[in-house]
């Protein structure tokens, strides 16, 4: 049996290109494989979306959505302010609660850059997910919030400097960064060929992503298949350990 998982990220589709394979490889294990999305309105277009993503990653469970406003996209949560303008405090013990209840034994979240893109959402969540790792495992913080629970790690979703290739470069044709960390700063590659078509099929999920010009699911669907696989073939991780733990605490790689 493969650790109990959750993934906490920014936006419906980043569950498919963060870690859509690691998501597909555990829902197919039998483990507890959950996602926490923290911005777009659970009544949006967009969630639908989210969800048949996670249909076609095997996951069982629907995905969890804190219905924050996309910092681009106010129109997202109409009545929410947006995610980067949400208090820490109040930031932090939404993820808390969230961790304590499903006693997941990794978390899984964007890294310091906010991932290739370095979205402001991206590094929000990373740095609301780091706290709420520790403030989990501690009972006088947010002692509303459920039995206090420690995860073991934390793995932060990264590309290395030597991974980004032609993504890299389609990228900042349209106009975006390509951010990347050293590669000895990678702790774990997952090959995720195996569930490569699962992949795909969570990406083109997000059918209003795909359709337009300049996000991610619409570069790669651009691209020649084999060179697509080599793309989204790979995950890359940090992880960070948090806790001893008698059970299995490490990705499969």
């Amino acid at each position: 049996m493969l650790p109990s998982l959750l993934a906490v990220l920014a936006h419906p589709d980043d569950e498919a290109l963060v870690c859509g394979g690691v998501l597909a490889q555990h829902a197919e294990a039998g483990a507890r494989t959950t996602v926490v999305t923290v911005t777009w309105a659970a009544d949006s277009p967009r969630a639908g979306e989210l969800a048949n993503s996670l249909t076609a990653l095997g996951l069982s469970e629907p995905p969890i959505m804190l219905g924050y406003a996309d910092h681009r996209v106010p129109e997202s949560a109409p009545d929410r302010p947006r995610w980067c303008d949400v208090p820490l405090d109040e930031a932090v013990g939404q993820l808390v609660a969230h961790i304590r209840q499903m006693r997941p034994d990794i978390v899984i979240t964007h890294d310091a850059y906010g991932q290739l893109t370095g979205h402001p959402d991206h590094r929000y969540t990373h740095q609301m997910t780091l706290l709420a790792m520790t403030a989990a495992g501690l009972g006088q913080m947010y002692p509303d919030s459920g039995v206090p629970w420690q995860p073991a790690a934390l793995y932060l979703a990264t590309h290395p400097d030597s991974g980004t290739g032609e993504l890299g470069d389609l990228l900042r044709q349209v106009g975006k960064t390509a951010l990347s960390v050293p590669d000895e700063h990678v702790s774990t590659a997952v090959d995720v060929r195996p569930w490569l078509a699962r992949k795909w099929a969570a990406i083109l999920a997000h059918r209003s992503q795909v359709e337009r010009e300049r996000p991610l699911p619409a570069i790669l669907s651009r691209m020649p298949e084999e060179v697509r696989h080599s793309v989204i073939g790979t995950e890359y991780y940090t992880r960070i350990r948090l806790a001893d733990s008698p059970g299995m605490t490490q990705l499969a790689t």
